[in-house]
């Protein structure tokens, strides 16, 4: 299984002329939707259709779902400086927990290194 000048390869390794040609490095806005600007609206024209028809079957309207983000910005509104009171105390509650793991997280991958 070699070639005349090429060293051993597997027997089930594609050969150079069995790959398709690699394409130039993608732009920006290839990189940045994920794909073909073409390709990723259709899946998201497919899975908006898809969505869609689940909100509809649950008899949720886009309507009702702009009505209450508005509601809850204007209660969050209404609620003032209270409500950053309450936001801090969750962060405070969660930070108790989760900086204790990261510190502890990063601290066993930095000795894994050395």
């Amino acid at each position: 299984m070699t070639d005349q000048n090429g060293p051993a390869r597997h027997p089930f390794e594609p050969r150079p002329a069995d790959l398709p040609a690699r394409r130039a490095e993608a732009g920006e806005l290839e990189r940045f939707l994920g794909g073909k600007p073409a390709s990723v609206a259709v899946r998201l024209v497919f899975l908006s259709l898809i969505v869609g028809f689940f909100l509809v079957w649950l008899d949720i309207r886009p309507a009702d779902i702009f009505h209450s983000l508005r509601v809850m910005v204007l209660r969050f509104w209404n609620m003032g400086f209270e409500a950053l009171h309450d936001i801090a105390a969750y962060v405070m509650a969660g930070a108790v927990i989760v900086i204790p793991a990261w510190l502890a997280l990063r601290l066993l991958t930095m000795r894994g290194k050395n």
